[in-house]
């Protein structure tokens, strides 16, 4: 414990931002998760808004804010790419060979 009146007010308030900062940390990293599995781009917005105000704040690094950025609209953008409907080749192939068969009765 420190013997100066102000070293224990600095102990006080380092601990108090300590606390504040891993608050910060662990909300920025669930927000993280679930903007990147519900595919939402207002989350993903959010999320992104929260790592620059983090930041700005110093409770983290600019330059992991923005890797985490990065990250997250990568995950955006792959997911987007996979989850597109895939078409049905059968209806397809079907309609394909009715026009096929009825050209040639039309021509015979």
């Amino acid at each position: 414990m420190p013997n100066i009146k102000a070293a224990e007010k600095w102990v006080r308030q380092s601990s108090k931002r300590t606390t504040q900062n891993l608050d910060t940390k662990t909300r920025l990293k669930t927000l993280f998760k679930k903007a990147a599995a519900s595919q939402d781009p207002e989350a993903a917005r959010l999320t992104e808004s929260q790592l620059d105000k983090a930041a700005k704040r110093g409770v983290i690094h600019p330059n992991k804010a923005a890797r985490k950025k990065s990250r997250l609209a990568k995950a955006m953008k792959t997911a987007a790419t996979t989850v597109k409907p895939v078409k049905s080749t059968k209806a397809k192939s079907k309609s394909g060979s009715a026009a096929k068969t009825s050209k040639k009765t039309a021509s015979k």
